[in-house]
């Protein structure tokens, strides 16, 4: 199967090929895939979704994926008229000739599980290894003996985690200027949502986080990627493009950036601020790993809404990252008449969110153990980091880590410009080893192949070591003469 073949081809081959199989039966692996059918792991992982979805396969955490014992029920029913029906056509459009899309294959590819056999140096949640397990677990019993963990909570959120946010993102924020939400991805999608209408185009960095991307196209925007550097979105390109595009709307993520790792530094943070506030425009600030600073990172710069006079900063924090990727609670804070905007928004998608994990997430903030849990978890954090350095730089030179963040959990790796870095990560995950392409960190044309390489969701130091050193040689092998 050639690469450009789709993932609905995929499945429908292995569909006809797993149906007759016994109840139990294993099938092949995620990596046994991608070097069968000369496919990207992302596509396998869709191929999958989509099997799973119709009761063909399921998976089983750590043993593997095998044919489901539960045979769908045989129907006359005829669902071929909604492929058809689901394809938007140019009539359906917006007046502005925009098409909402949701396609988010990239995220889907980071969801998807790596698999018994295969390292995971894509995965942006903490191995178990490192998550705080026992504090998370005896703040859920906390929270759910709490007299109002049944009742519904405020629209904003909890009042106490309003407070809690406020104070730890600073800048002289209140309660009344905090909206609880679902985590940064649902952060990101009800501000894009909010702040612009169909057809609006919205600055964002090239390369960026691809929920960016996914969320833009979802609300119907038109991305513009603006380059970065080594310390973030450029601000004479941002003006430029705020000056030829009009748009209303920048996201940056100034804290160690993902992919690059970038930070603004203070005086990039300020030009960023005061273009957008000249041109009227809103900056989400995608504040996702502040939590993630290394134990040598030293005092990391404050949010850029604590220094915004204007209301010009919408600020995204969120404790995903730090906990679990099921504690999915996190804050919108905002100065002025767009917070209403933002908590309409918000009540339209999700009504509210759940009281009990609003005060599970209260009792880990709030317990002794959480600044300690932070410090250990920046210790472990500068030694995988420490790791995944030395092993990067010999197993494809030192040449190719423009950055060395002191923060977060990724490394941006420059690939040799002859190869393509889709079938790099192809050809790793053949041999055992999941890495995120480079490809899927641009709204648009991308340059200079890279892969991601994230040190978090492997179970250990060793593994990330031996996983990073194995790409060496698929570097060398496919060097040109």
């Amino acid at each position: 199967m050639k690469n450009d073949s789709s993932w609905r081809d995929l499945a429908e081959v292995l569909a006809r090929e797993i149906a007759p199989l016994p109840d139990g039966t294993r099938i092949a692996t995620h990596r046994e895939l991608v070097r069968r059918f000369n496919a990207s792991g992302t596509t396998v992982s869709q191929a999958l979704a989509l099997l799973t979805q119709r009761g063909l396969i399921s998976s089983r955490p750590g043993a593997g994926t095998f044919r489901t014992d539960i045979r769908p029920l045989p129907s006359e029913r005829d669902t071929s008229w909604q492929e058809p029906a689901l394809e938007l056509s140019a009539q359906d459009a917006s007046a502005a000739g925009v098409v909402r899309g949701f396609k988010a294959s990239a995220l889907m590819g980071m969801l998807s599980p790596a698999g018994p056999d295969v390292v995971d140096l894509n995965g942006g949640y903490l191995h178990p290894e490192l998550q705080p397990l026992a504090a998370l677990a005896g703040a859920l019993s906390r929270a759910a003996k709490h007299p109002e963990a049944w009742a519904r909570p405020p629209v904003g959120g909890v009042p106490e985690l309003r407070d809690w946010f406020a104070a730890d993102i600073g800048g002289g924020l209140s309660r009344h200027d905090i909206l609880i939400c679902g985590a940064g991805q649902s952060a990101l999608a009800t501000a894009m949502r909010a702040l612009a209408q169909p057809g609006d185009r919205v600055l964002i960095e090239s390369p960026t986080y691809p929920g960016t991307i996914a969320a833009a196209h979802a609300a119907g925007l038109r991305a513009v990627p603006v380059p970065v550097d080594h310390e973030g979105m450029r601000s004479d390109y941002l003006e430029q493009a705020l000056q030829r595009t009009g748009a209303r709307l920048v996201v940056v993520q100034p804290l160690f950036q993902n992919p690059t790792g970038a930070c603004m530094s203070p005086t990039r943070r300020r030009e960023v601020r005061d273009a957008a506030h000249r041109h009227q425009a809103f900056v989400v600030e995608d504040d996702f790993v502040r939590l993630l600073a290394h134990a040598d990172a030293g005092p990391v710069p404050p949010p850029m809404i604590a220094d915004d006079p204007h209301g010009t900063i919408v600020h995204i924090r969120s404790l995903t990252k730090a906990t679990s990727p099921n504690l999915r609670v996190g804050a919108l804070a905002a100065r002025g008449p767009v917070l209403a905007r933002l908590r309409s928004a918000q009540v339209v998608d999700t009504l509210l969110v759940p009281a009990p994990l609003q005060l599970t997430a209260l009792e880990v903030v709030t317990a002794p153990s959480w600044r300690r849990g932070l410090r250990t978890l920046s210790t472990a954090l500068r030694h995988r980091r420490e790791v995944a350095l030395s092993a990067a730089e010999a197993a494809f030179g030192a040449h190719a880590l423009a950055l060395r963040p002191h923060g977060g959990y990724h490394l941006w790796v420059a690939l040799p410009a002859h190869l393509d870095d889709e079938q790099f990560a192809a050809t790793a995950l053949s041999s055992g080893v999941l890495v995120t392409p480079g490809t899927n960190y641009y709204a648009g044309d991308n340059g200079a192949p890279h892969v991601r390489i994230s040190y978090v969701a492997a179970p250990s130091a060793t593994d990330v070591d031996e996983a990073v050193r194995r790409l060496g040689p698929l570097v060398r092998s496919t060097t040109e003469p």
